[in-house]
C-alpha cells in the first residue's frame, strides 16, 4: 500500500483532549494527529507473526495430524425437506468390518440446545438435538457411523434402513409465516422460538418517534422491496473436530473454530460431563467468515469418543459444506423513506423477513443487525424496523461475516440512490446531507442491542465524511453520466455510505496474561481466536507497543481453553477493540511492575521513571534492561513474577466508517457485468497493522462482490440444493478481482486501544449495493434483488427495449 492511499493526517479528525479517552499517553496535548508519529510498532505493517511458519507449511491444521487408531465418522442425511422418521434399523451396519459405533435418536439422549457459539445465556433457540426422531431440510441427520476408515464408514451407511412419514414442506419464508402453514417445530419441546405455531424463529421491533407521522410531515415518499439470497461462507477448510481422551480421561477436542470457550461449554451441555473434563484447542484454522462461530462438528466425534475410547474425527466434504453447514440469511426487506424538498429525511421504515432455515441459530441477533447496523447511519426524527424471521424446510442461517449488514444496506443504499433520483439531488449529496457525524447519537443503539435492550452509544470518532471525499476523488465521480455508452459494453458508477460496530456492547468480554522471561521478552497468551485474519499479529504489536519493546520480544499462545484466559471468540469484529484493550490494559500493568521493580534494585522513589526501548531509564541516565529486571527479580531482589493479566468488557461499540465506490461495465448483449475499478474508503481509527487493514477490506469486499454477481442457492421442487459445489456455485476468485483501492482514513477512536475500532466485517456491506447503483447509472436498469446474474441483466435489458 502506498502512501497515496492514506490520506493526510492534518485533514483527517483530530485526536480528543487528555481524560477524554482511555489513552492519554497518546495524546500530544494540542489535539492533533502528531500522535501517530509517536507509534513504534502500532499503525506499522509489521510482517505476520505466523508468516515463516504458514509459508513454510508448518502450521498444524486440525487435520494435519491423527492418533493412531482413530476413527472416521460419516453421516446419512435426510433426502426429505420435511418428515419424521418412523423406523430406522441398524443392525446389518454395525455388524460390517471396521464399524466401531452407530448414532441416531434412538441411541442417543434428546438435549434442547443452540449450535450458536454466542455468550450464555445465549439470545438463539434451543431448537436443535443431536439426532432428532424429526428431519427438517434436506441434509439434516439421520444416522452417524464411526469406522476404521472413511470406505468403510461409508459403505455402512448404505447398509442403514430408514423409514420415513414424509410431511409437507415449506420453502417460501412469508408462506412458511401464513395461517396454515405446516409447523417444522411443535410446541412445547424448543424453548427461546418467538412462536412455534407460526413458525416464527424471532421477532424484533423498535420505533423511535412516529414514521406514519413523519411521513404525513414529507414532501416525498419513497417506498421499495429488495431482495437478498442465500451465500454460503465456503472456507478453504471445512468443519472438521478431533476428539479424543488423554491420559487423565478428559475429553480433548481439536477443532477448527472460531469460538472455543462456547464450543466447551456447549460441549458439556449437550453431552451432560462437567466443563472440566473438556479441553478445546483450536489449531490453524483455514478461514471461518463466520461459519465456524457454530458448534457444529464437535458433538457427534465426542460422543463416538466417550462410547469407544477412541480418537475420532469427522471432517465434512464440501458437498456437506455447502448442505448441511450454515450460510448467510436470506431476506426480503421493504423501505420506506419520508424526505423535505432539499432532502432532509424525516421518517424511515425498514420491515425485513428472514429465512432461517430449518433451525434458528443466530436468527434473532442477525437481524437485530440489518436493523442497527444500516438505518442509525442517516439521521432523521422517525424511524421503525420491524424484522420476523421463519423457519422454513431449507439450509439454515447462520452467522456469516457482515453479520446482518449487508442484509440491511443491500436494500438501504439502493433505496437511498432511488430517493436521490426522485429528489434530483446527486445521490452522495443526498447522503452526506443525513449522514452520522462526530457527537450524533445512535438512536436505535438502546433499542436494537444483539439479543437483548443494547446500551446508549454516542459517535466519538467519525471520519465519513472523508472517506467520501477521497473515494469520490479515487472513483472520478465527477465522470459519473458522462461515458459514451453508445455501444453495447455501457459504463457506470455507483457509490454508498456504511458503518458497522465493534464488539457487541456489554456482552463480548476478554481477557490476555502477560508475563516476563528472563532476556526481556514477553509471554502473551490470550483467548481470542486467530481464524486466518492476523489476530494474532495484531494482538501481538499492541503488547509490544505498550511494553515499549520489538515485535519479535512477544510470544503469543492463544485460544486453549486448558491453557489461555477466557476470550468469547472470533466475531462481532471485537478482536481488535475488545481483546485488543484487554492486552493493552495487561501491557500496561507489567510496566507499572517494571518500573516499580526498577525502584527497588535503585532504591529510588519511582516517581520520573520511565519504560522505554526494552529498559526502565532513570532521570539521572541510569538504566536497567528488562532482562536485568527480571533476572533480579528471579534471584535477587523482592523475588516474583512479573506478570499480569487483565479483562476487558466495554459498554461503547464504536462503528468504524466506510465509502464504497465502484465503476462497472455492461456489456447488454451477454448480461455480463465486469467490474472496472473498486474504491473502499475505510475509518477503522487507528490502522493497527494497515496492510493487514489492507488485507481485510480487499477480502471481505470479494466475498460480497461474489454474493452480488454470482452466488446464491438453487433448490429443485423438493428442496435439495442443486449447486452443491463449487463447479456450480460461483464464488469470486483472485481471477475475479477489479483494481481494488482501499483508502485509510485515520481518525482516534477514545474508548479502543492506541485508537483502533473494528475493519473486518465493514467491507462486506458495501458491494451489493454500489454494483447494483453502478449498473443502473450504466444501463438504467434498476436491481432490487441479488445475485444480478448475466441471465437477469440480459433479459431486463430485452425487456427495457
Amino acid at each position: 500500500m502506498s502512501k497515496k492511499d492514506i490520506i493526510d493526517l492534518n485533514k483527517a479528525q483530530q485526536i480528543p483532549k487528555s481524560g477524554s479517552g482511555t489513552d492519554p499517553d497518546f495524546d500530544t496535548g494540542d489535539g492533533s494527529m502528531k500522535a501517530y508519529e509517536r507509534f513504534r510498532v502500532v499503525n506499522k505493517s509489521e510482517r505476520r507473526v505466523d508468516a515463516t511458519k504458514l509459508a513454510l507449511g508448518r502450521g498444524t491444521f486440525t487435520d494435519d495430524e491423527s492418533p493412531p487408531g482413530t476413527l472416521t465418522v460419516k453421516m446419512l442425511w435426510s433426502p426429505h425437506a420435511h418428515a419424521r422418521i418412523t423406523r430406522i434399523d441398524t443392525s446389518e451396519a454395525e455388524s460390517m468390518p471396521g464399524v466401531a459405533c452407530v448414532l441416531h435418536y434412538g441411541n442417543v439422549k434428546a438435549i434442547p440446545h443452540t449450535t450458536a457459539g454466542q455468550g450464555f445465556p445465549e439470545p438463539s433457540a434451543y431448537d436443535m438435538l443431536c439426532f432428532d426422531q424429526k428431519v427438517r431440510f434436506v441434509g439434516d441427520r439421520v444416522c452417524a457411523v464411526a469406522a476404521e476408515t472413511e470406505l468403510q464408514a461409508a459403505r455402512a451407511l448404505e447398509k442403514i434402513k430408514v423409514e420415513y412419514e414424509v410431511l409437507e414442506p415449506v420453502f417460501d419464508a412469508e408462506q412458511a409465516l401464513a395461517p396454515g402453514a405446516p409447523i417444522l417445530h411443535e410446541a412445547p419441546d424448543p424453548q427461546g422460538i418467538a412462536d412455534t405455531s407460526k413458525n416464527l424463529a424471532a421477532h424484533l421491533a423498535a420505533d423511535i418517534g412516529d414514521v406514519e407521522q413523519g411521513f404525513a410531515e414529507s414532501d416525498v415518499v419513497h417506498e421499495g422491496e429488495y431482495e437478498v439470497c442465500y451465500q454460503q461462507q465456503s472456507p478453504i477448510e471445512p468443519h472438521v473436530a478431533l476428539t479424543y481422551l488423554d491420559e487423565n480421561d478428559r475429553l480433548n477436542v481439536r477443532v477448527a473454530t472460531q469460538v472455543p470457550f462456547h464450543s466447551r461449554r456447549i460441549l458439556a451441555q449437550v453431552l451432560e460431563i462437567p466443563v472440566s473434563r473438556i479441553r478445546v484447542i483450536k489449531p490453524r484454522i483455514g478461514g471461518g467468515f463466520g461459519s465456524k462461530q457454530e458448534i457444529l462438528v464437535e458433538d457427534v466425534p465426542a460422543l463416538v469418543t466417550l462410547r469407544t475410547g477412541r480418537p475420532a474425527r469427522w471432517c465434512y466434504t464440501r458437498t456437506e459444506e455447502l448442505v448441511s453447514a450454515r450460510t448467510r440469511h436470506p431476506a426480503i426487506v421493504r423501505m420506506r423513506t419520508g424526505a423535505k424538498k432539499d432532502g432532509t429525511l424525516v421518517a424511515m421504515e425498514m420491515i425485513a423477513i428472514g429465512n432461517s432455515g430449518a433451525y434458528g441459530a443466530h436468527a434473532l441477533t442477525v437481524f437485530s443487525c440489518t436493523g442497527g447496523k444500516a438505518l442509525p447511519l442517516y439521521r432523521c426524527e422517525h424511524y421503525k424496523f420491524d424484522a420476523r424471521v421463519a423457519y422454513t424446510n431449507l439450509p439454515i442461517g447462520g452467522a456469516f461475516r457482515g453479520y446482518g449488514g449487508p442484509q440491511g444496506f443491500f436494500p438501504l443504499e439502493v433505496h437511498m440512490d432511488e430517493l436521490a433520483e426522485k429528489l434530483a439531488m446527486d445521490p452522495m449529496a443526498l447522503r452526506r446531507k443525513n449522514m452520522l457525524r462526530p457527537r450524533d447519537e445512535n438512536p436505535l443503539a438502546v433499542a436494537l442491542g444483539e439479543g437483548k435492550e443494547g446500551y446508549p452509544q454516542i459517535i466519538r470518532s467519525c471520519g465519513l465524511e472523508q472517506c467520501v471525499e477521497a473515494g469520490m476523488k479515487a472513483i472520478g465521480w465527477e465522470r459519473r453520466g458522462s461515458f459514451d455508452n453508445s455501444g453495447p459494453k455501457k459504463r457506470g458508477i455507483g457509490g454508498v455510505c456504511l458503518m458497522h460496530g465493534s464488539g457487541i456492547p456489554g456482552i463480548d468480554m476478554a481477557a490476555a496474561l502477560i508475563k516476563l522471561n528472563d532476556d526481556g521478552s514477553f509471554n502473551l497468551l490470550v483467548g481470542a481466536t486467530d481464524i486466518g485474519t492476523g489476530s494474532d499479529t495484531i494482538l501481538s504489536q499492541i503488547a509490544a507497543e505498550a511494553l515499549s519493546v520489538s515485535l519479535d520480544d512477544i510470544v503469543i499462545y492463544s485460544s486453549d481453553t486448558d491453557m489461555t484466559p477466557f476470550d468469547t471468540g472470533a466475531y462481532a469484529s471485537s478482536t481488535t477493540y475488545i481483546s485488543g484493550t484487554s492486552v493493552k490494559k495487561a501491557a500496561d500493568s507489567v510496566v507499572e511492575q517494571l518500573i516499580a521493580a526498577a525502584a527497588k534494585i535503585w532504591e529510588i522513589p519511582s516517581d520520573g521513571l520511565r519504560a522505554e526501548n526494552k529498559a526502565v531509564h532513570a532521570p539521572d541516565g541510569r538504566s536497567l534492561s528488562y532482562g536485568d529486571i527480571c533476572r533480579s527479580t528471579f534471584y535477587s531482589h523482592n523475588q516474583h513474577q512479573i506478570m499480569d493479566h487483565a479483562s476487558h468488557v466495554s459498554y461503547e461499540c464504536p462503528p468504524p466508517f466506510s465509502a464504497h465506490f465502484c465503476e462497472v461495465e455492461v456489456d447488454v448483449q451477454t448480461g455480463g457485468v465486469k467490474i472496472i475499478k473498486y474504491v473502499a474508503a475505510v475509518d477503522c481509527g487507528v490502522a493497527i497493522n494497515p496492510t493487514a487493514c489492507e488485507g481485510q477490506t480487499e477480502g471481505g469486499a470479494s466475498i460480497a462482490m461474489g454474493w452480488a454477481l454470482a452466488e446464491g442457492f438453487r433448490f429443485d421442487e423438493r428442496g435439495k440444493l442443486i449447486n452443491d459445489d463449487f463447479s456450480s456455485y460461483k464464488i469470486f476468485s483472485a481471477l475475479d478481482m477489479p483494481d481494488f483501492e482501499t483508502i485509510i482514513v485515520p481518525t482516534y477512536e477514545p474508548s479502543g486501544p492506541f485508537g483502533a475500532k473494528s475493519v473486518s466485517e465493514i467491507p462486506t456491506d458495501g458491494p451489493a449495493p454500489v454494483i447494483a447503483n453502478a449498473i443502473y447509472d450504466a444501463t438504467g436498469l434498476r436491481f432490487r434483488e441479488i445475485p444480478i446474474t448475466p441471465e437477469k441483466v440480459w433479459r431486463a435489458w430485452r425487456e427495457q427495449q
